[in-house]
């Protein structure tokens, strides 16, 4: 399985950004997909996650801001982030887990400024 995130950039606090990541690799419904994130000096944060259901969960930080969805057909997920704040700032990385092993996109670089 392979993951291709984008959508990150340079937004002013306050201003929205959509990320995507496409999983690859495999024509089954992934069980489980994430977003976690680590800005320069933290460890990696898991930001929100989504079930095959579509069942979803949100770090305390993310909830009310961050949507996460699914497009189940085209294994693609997507993080709807509004009222961004300057400690977003950070790499935000997609997660699957499939077939009982845990996979990683590259990353894609989030800046929000003040």
């Amino acid at each position: 399985v392979q993951l291709q995130a984008s959508g990150g950039g340079l937004v002013q606090a306050g201003g929205s950004l959509r990320l995507s990541c496409e999983a690859s690799g495999t024509t089954d419904s992934i069980v489980f997909m994430a977003w976690h994130r680590q800005a320069p000096g933290k460890e990696r944060e898991l930001v929100a996650a989504i079930t095959r259901y579509g069942s979803t969960n949100y770090a305390n930080s993310a909830k009310g801001r961050f949507t996460m969805s699914r497009d189940n057909a085209k294994n693609i997920v997507s993080l709807q982030m509004n009222s961004l704040e300057v400690e977003d700032t950070a790499v935000y990385y997609c997660k699957a887990i499939y077939d009982g092993n845990v996979y990683w996109g590259q990353g894609t670089l989030v800046t929000v400024s003040s």
